[in-house]
């Protein structure tokens, strides 16, 4: 059982040349000093998407054999397993006749497909992990899979370098792999933090409000008390002022009551002095009357009686 894996290289493509004009149609610069670094450049480019292009194909191919590899690898074991049950059972039925068999014989296929599968195994593992750099290591292990391909019945072992290639890429692999995980740890703590920060700032953040709005609605309170209180007073005012007019309106009224009286009082006094002066000088007039009605009858008397002296 053997195959062959023919590897294929892609023809390289030509570069393509700068154009013909070497002035700037705008300017009128001259660009024949790039001309030779531009294609340069562009043989540069399109030696890299070949190359590009092979590693490519190398890698699928490198996988196919890898797969095809253990599959032979697990052929082999289900044959040398049915071999040795074979023969078992032919030793059984003929244990007299000798069977010219080597000690090596069946130790080396128990050792070898052990040691092929692993290889094969990180081979395919590195293969999928970084294709580009395991690419020498990849051919290697192609060159050392065709003898063991084409001498199925006694496989050979692939040499030790190709081996400490593969475990030197899995090693960097690791680093890698640790390093990508330290930079996502480190990340994902920087983004804890931050998380944290923002958490805490936004609590800050609340809890000032939360005092603001506290402090605020104290106040708000506290001008509603005073406006209340404002209130009370104003309506305790506004009944004081309602008294004081209904106490002006009952003092004016009983100062007028009080003139009228005063007037009333004024005029019946004016009258009774007037009558008293009336009577007092009706009384004058009376006894005037009567002292000249004395002093008469006393001339008369005196007339009357000339002997007796006149009273003075």
């Amino acid at each position: 059982m053997s195959t062959t894996m023919v590897m294929t290289m892609a023809t390289p493509s030509l570069p393509t040349h700068p154009p013909s004009s070497t002035c700037c149609p705008g300017c009128g610069y001259d660009l024949s000093a790039f001309d030779h670094t531009h294609a340069e450049l562009l043989d540069a480019q399109a030696k890299i998407r070949d190359l590009e292009s092979q590693v490519h194909i190398l890698n699928a191919k490198a996988t196919a054999a890898v797969d095809r590899w253990a599959d032979y690898e697990d052929e082999l074991t289900r044959l040398r397993a049915e071999l040795s049950h074979n023969s078992h059972n032919h030793q059984q039925l003929q244990p007299q006749i000798p069977h010219p068999t080597t000690p090596t014989t069946p130790t080396t296929p128990t050792a070898n497909p052990r040691v092929s599968f692993l290889q094969s195994g990180t081979s395919r593992l590195s293969a999928l992990l970084s294709p580009r750099k395991s690419t020498p290591d990849l051919r290697t292990l192609d060159t050392s899979n065709r003898p063991a391909t084409r001498n199925a019945s006694n496989p050979i072992p692939p040499p030790s370098p190709s081996t400490e290639d593969l475990l030197e890429a899995l090693i960097r692999e690791k680093g890698l792999r640790k390093e990508a995980e330290s930079q996502v740890a480190t990340t994902s703590r920087e983004v804890e933090e931050l998380s944290a920060a923002l958490f805490e700032q936004a609590n800050e953040m609340v809890a000032e409000e939360r005092r603001a709005r506290a402090k605020l609605e104290e106040r708000v309170g506290e001008l509603e008390r005073r406006d209340i209180e404002k209130r009370r007073r104003l309506e305790k005012l506004e009944g004081a002022m309602n008294r004081i007019q209904r106490v002006r309106m009952l003092l004016a009224e009983a100062d007028e009551v009080e003139s009228i009286h005063t007037d009333e009082d004024s005029e019946g006094h004016k009258s009774e002095q007037e009558h008293h002066d009336e009577s007092l000088h009706s009384g004058h007039r009376t006894s005037h009357q009567s002292e000249k009605e004395k002093v008469n009858i006393k001339d008369w008397d005196h007339i009357e009686k000339p002997n007796e002296p006149v009273a003075t």
